[in-house]
């Protein structure tokens, strides 16, 4: 089997390359390392199943052979880098999405959408399940994700209605684990590394907003139990057990065995209060849940980014 991965050299798609060359699939990984690693794959490149395309997905990608997947796990994903890049992110949630879907119609591959939990925006139902519409803020600053996503899904649907391509959505919660990096603003690298230079926690409002998180390689076996199923409809892909910010931030500390204090700053403009996936469609269509505890994937990560 044959399967292009767009963004692979990312966080999430390096792991899912990994996973997919050990499992004996021939991988195309497409990045255009905008905010992917060479380094995430580099280990990778001598593997005779495994090629490394350096392209953009917002113009148009030309794959030659045959193609049985592609998985389009590409764009900014943290809030520092779309803040960075709007205008861009716009960019690959629509012309990348529909490029993408273009080759899955020419290929008469399986597409499969990295969607995100931004989806349900400041949520006023929680856990989230996937029938829930949202709450989002269509012109705030994380609208340029939060919209993008939202209109790759829609793509995706129409494609799927009008075309009659097959096509798998993952609503991805928080996910964590090696290979994010220190710098990408998210709270699971951001508590770790300022524990680690014994710096304040920067914790946002009172830290009573909350949060789960889903160790990577649950995630990884999410996506490719949702891959090898039938649904055609949007899955949350993450871990349900829930924790506030605060709470979080006092256990890395704890972990990592820090002096650090706690700094408190303003809440960004529509900062989610709650996050949690309601999983139950994901147990039940995919048998899949999460098999990693909190405390042993943050060791494992506490320890990547100190080796690192």
């Amino acid at each position: 089997m044959r399967i292009v991965i767009m963004g692979g050299a990312g966080f999430v798609g390096s792991h899912l390359c990994d996973r997919l060359i050990a499992d004996r699939f021939e991988v195309v990984c497409v990045d255009s390392l905008l905010t992917g690693k060479a380094e995430n794959v580099r280990h990778l490149l001598d593997r005779p199943s495994f090629t490394f395309v350096k392209g953009d997905i917002t113009e148009p990608i030309e794959i030659p052979g045959p193609v049985d997947y592609v998985l389009n796990f590409a764009s900014p994903a943290s809030p520092m880098d779309y803040a960075r890049h709007p205008i861009h992110t716009l960019k690959v949630g629509a012309l990348g999405t529909y490029h993408a879907l273009g080759l899955s119609q020419a290929k008469g591959a399986v597409f499969v959408l990295a969607s995100t939990s931004e989806i349900y925006g400041d949520p006023e139902v929680s856990p989230q399940p996937e029938s829930y519409w949202g709450h989002v803020n269509p012109i705030g600053p994380r609208s340029v994700y939060d919209e993008a996503k939202r209109f790759a899904e829609a793509i995706s649907a129409a494609y799927h209605r009008q075309n009659g391509v097959d096509i798998r959505i993952a609503r991805i919660f928080n996910t964590y684990g090696p290979r994010m990096r220190a710098d990408d603003g998210r709270v699971v690298p951001a508590f770790i590394n300022q524990a680690l230079r014994g710096e304040p926690l920067t914790v946002f409002g009172d830290g009573s907003q909350t949060r789960s998180y889903c160790y990577v390689s649950d995630l990884v076996e999410g996506i490719l139990a949702l891959l090898s199923s039938s649904e055609t409809d949007p899955v949350n892909i993450g871990n349900p057990r829930e924790i506030s910010v605060l709470e979080f931030a006092k256990m890395i500390i704890s972990m990592t065995e820090s002096s650090s204090a706690i700094e408190y700053h303003d809440l960004p403009v529509d900062d989610p209060k709650v996050r949690v996936p309601d999983i139950s469609r994901a147990k039940s269509l995919l048998h899949w849940e999460p098999q990693v505890d909190l405390e042993e994937g943050l060791r494992r990560t506490i320890q990547w980014f100190r080796d690192g």
